[in-house]
């Protein structure tokens, strides 16, 4: 059995491959994603139809684990995003607190400044 920082590093590795069904499949069923400037977006249905919709325009993405600790049920990762966009480029410093249960991502709240990535990906 993985550890949950392990489940969370696969994960983050997976970003790259942009496949939301891959990704949607690291969740619990009623798993939460938080973008903290957005709302959230509860369960697994709901998730992998955001992903599709937040990558639909990227070429390509590498997220870059700068630091990754874990604490019981709790993971923290400290990253560098990197995307290219059909319409720019974004170097975006994030911040994924994950919730973990049975295995699965049951909260994943996301810290970054979203005009950093607005700026990024505007033509």
């Amino acid at each position: 059995m993985s550890s949950n920082k392990e489940v969370i590093r696969s994960f983050i590795h997976a970003w790259s491959r942009l496949d939301a069904n891959e990704l949607a499949d690291f969740f619990s069923d009623d798993g939460t994603y938080h973008n903290m400037p957005s709302k959230p977006v509860v369960g697994k249905r709901n998730i992998k139809l955001f992903i599709e919709k937040f990558i639909a325009n990227w070429n390509s993405t590498s997220w870059d684990i700068l630091t990754i600790v874990e604490d019981g049920d709790t993971v923290i990762c400290e990253r560098l995003d990197i995307t290219r966009t059909s319409t720019g480029d974004v170097h975006l410093p994030c911040c994924g607190v994950f919730e973990m249960q049975d295995g699965k991502i049951h909260i994943w709240r996301d810290y970054f400044d979203l005009n950093t990535y607005m700026k990024g990906i505007t033509p």
